[in-house]
């Protein structure tokens, strides 16, 4: 389920501008959800926080990111992501993007 002004969907692919990894996300955030202090230690471009944010599983990792509307943008490669949750998260994947198994928000 999209915000209104969310450019990304759960289960889209993306890819990160600044730290060139491929993902899908998970989950958005109207605003920015986190702490201030994991704002000044891990967002070093201080993306603005009142625009919307991604949990993103990243490809070929473990691990999940949070990151800005701004330094995210649609994937081009358009291939399945390789993250041990996805199997959990999603449905399937189809048509370049995954399905969701439950509503998610």
């Amino acid at each position: 389920m999209r915000d209104a002004k969310a450019r990304f969907d759960v289960g889209q692919l993306v890819h990160h501008k600044l730290f060139d990894y491929r993902g899908v996300v998970v989950d958005v955030d109207p605003t920015f959800q986190g702490s201030d202090e994991w704002y000044q230690q891990v967002a070093r471009s201080r993306p603005p926080k009142d625009e919307p944010w991604y949990r993103v599983l990243v490809h070929d990792a473990k691990h999940e990111t949070y990151v800005a509307e701004r330094n995210l943008e649609p994937d081009k490669f358009e291939g399945p992501v390789n993250h041990p949750l996805v199997d959990a998260v999603f449905d399937g994947f189809r048509d370049g993007r995954y399905l969701t198994r439950r509503p998610i928000n």
